[in-house]
Order: structure tokens, then sequence, then C-alpha cells
């Protein structure tokens, strides 16, 4: 394990250890995976993970405006795994799927004619994306684990690359980067993965959902303000949907094994709820008068901050979607 410019480098069984211990408020529901197309394999000399990992930060805050690094963890060549942006801040991976993802970029061009996987790479990607399929309980399913491939660029509406879409993670990543290819060829092997693991039981179920309203919201090791804050965890980011698993005098505590709580008095009660229809359209206000500003397609997770008839707001957002096309879970 090396630290440097704020990131971590791992080795694969580091970063097994590193899941073990990791505590995250911010809920997790699905798994981007990416390649980051430049810097590619010609860029990467068995040495420089760093330099190359602050590279593309500050091309990400400096000139794309990001707070941050996009992704939450890089996977180099020769197969370690480096963190990046915080777990608590949803990435800036796709343009209208990134709430409640992890972002994960593949380091290399992986369209087809460009550079060829190394064994120790495709590994980690396989090992790493079950490893946190199994800490988050993710569905290894092409619902849940996604292609930034299969995403309109403009609109962030789920096309399954028909219009307007890169071809990220890779024309020839794990043989393809079609949904087709994904459950044939890169699904299975990372749930061969996941089957090898043992998915943690949380010690009490979940009693209700909850969205940051603050900028930042600091947890504790009880529920006051005087509590000092918890070592090791971020603080909370705006938007962000977390698990409470008990109150107790207006706070939330917010892990299901551990003292971590947050102030209630800074978020809001949300319903969590899972598309029916097989493309949602999402719409600036609660009629159909209101501007389409985005869609869903179907089994896509949201979260419901306010009803107003038959709509319902997502999130923070101005975005209100049809309440009949909604499953309440």
């Amino acid at each position: 394990m090396k630290t440097k410019f704020g990131f971590t480098l791992y080795t694969l069984n580091e970063f097994e250890a590193y899941l073990k211990n990791l505590r995250v408020g911010r809920t997790v529901l699905y798994i981007q995976q990416h390649h980051t197309f430049m810097p590619s394999y010609q860029h990467f000399n068995g040495n420089n993970h760093f330099e190359l990992q602050k590279g593309m930060k500050d091309y990400h805050v400096g000139t794309n405006g990001f707070i941050d690094i996009a992704q939450h963890y890089t996977i180099f060549p020769d197969g370690t795994v480096m963190t990046g942006r915080s777990m608590e801040l949803a990435p800036a991976g796709i343009k209208g799927f990134n709430s409640g993802a992890i972002c994960i970029e593949n380091l290399g061009n992986f369209d087809l004619g460009k550079d060829a996987m190394k064994p120790e790479q495709k590994t980690a990607i396989i090992k790493a994306t079950a490893l946190l399929a199994n800490k988050f309980s993710i569905p290894v399913n092409t619902d849940k684990i996604v292609y930034h491939h299969w995403f309109n660029l403009s609109t962030g509406e789920r096309n399954n690359g028909t219009k307007n879409n890169k071809t990220c993670p890779g024309t020839n990543f794990f043989g393809g980067n079609k949904v087709a290819d994904c459950q044939t060829k890169f699904l299975p092997l990372v749930k061969t993965e996941v089957d090898k693991l043992k998915a943690p039981q949380p010690s009490s179920p979940v009693l209700e959902y909850r969205i940051v309203t603050a900028d930042f919201l600091n947890i504790r090791v009880a529920p006051n303000s005087n509590a000092a804050r918890v070592s090791g965890r971020d603080a909370i980011g705006l938007a962000t949907v977390i698990r409470v698993y008990e109150t107790n005098n207006g706070w939330c505590r917010i892990s299901s094994s551990a003292q971590h709580w947050v102030s209630g008095r800074f978020t809001v009660k949300v319903m969590r709820a899972v598309v029916n229809a097989d493309v949602l359209n999402v719409r600036s206000g609660a009629g159909t008068q209101f501007e389409k500003v985005a869609s869903l397609s179907k089994e896509t997770e949201v979260f419901v901050s306010e009803i107003d008839g038959d709509w319902s707001r997502i999130g923070l957002e101005m975005k209100w979607v049809k309440s009949s096309y909604l499953d309440w879970l």
C-alpha cells in the first residue's frame, strides 16, 4: 500500500482488506465501468500510477470543472487499484446516472485495435467489481452493472448504445461494449467471483431512507452535536441518499453495526421505488405540460422526496415522474 497526492494504491489483496473495513453512508446501487482512453497503456511505465492519477484529477477539476477526480477507483494495467473521489460523493461518470453509483476507470484504451488488456488488469477488474458488488449487495446484472456506452451523452437517457454514445469502456472491453457482450462475456466472470464471497448480513434492517440537504454532513460517534466525529469517515455530501437503522432525538444512525450518527435536521425522508415502464419520461415539474429533461429505463431505482397528485419528485432536483410508473420498495 502506498499513498501520494491524497490517493492510495493497493494490490488486489490489499484492496479486498480495505473494502472489508470501509464504511459508506451513501446508498450504493450501481457500478459503472469506464476506460480512461487517455491516458492509455503507452503512458503507463509501471511506476507512474500517482502521476497519471493526479493528471486525471487536474484535468477533471481544472478543465471539466468537477469538484474532484471523476472516479472512485482506477484499475491499472499491473492489476493495482487506486482510490480517487470520496465514496461519500456521487461520481462524475455518466450524465443522469451518477446518484447511487460507483465509478471504476480502467486505465487503457480498450477499443478494437488499441490496448490489449493485460491478464493482471483483467483479473483485477473482475475481482474488484465482484468485491464491490458483494460489499454493497449489488445484483450482478446489466441493470446494476453498467457501461458508459449505454447512455446518451447529451441527455443521459439509456439507449444501449444506439445514438450519441461514447465507446467507453471500449469496443473490445471483455469482448465488446454492448449489453449482450456484458451479459455473456463479463458478468459471468464477475458472478463466479461473487459466488466465492460470502456477503455480510447487516445486524439490523434498514428503518428508512433519507437524503442529505446540507453541503456536507459530519458523522459522529453518538447522537449529539458535541460527540466526536467518526475517525476515518468522510462527511456525507449534499443530495446523498443514506440508510437509517435507528433514530434518537432527531439523530439518525447510518451504520448497521456501529454507532455512527448524523443529524436528521439536515436530511429529509425519501421513499425508494423502481421504474416499471420500459421508458419513463422525467419532467421539470409535476405535469405533462412541463419540459421533458431526461428519461429512465425499466428497473432503475429512484428515491422520491415529494408527491404532488399523481407525480413524484426524484431526490432534491426539479425532476418529476408519473407515480403510476413506479413500484414502491
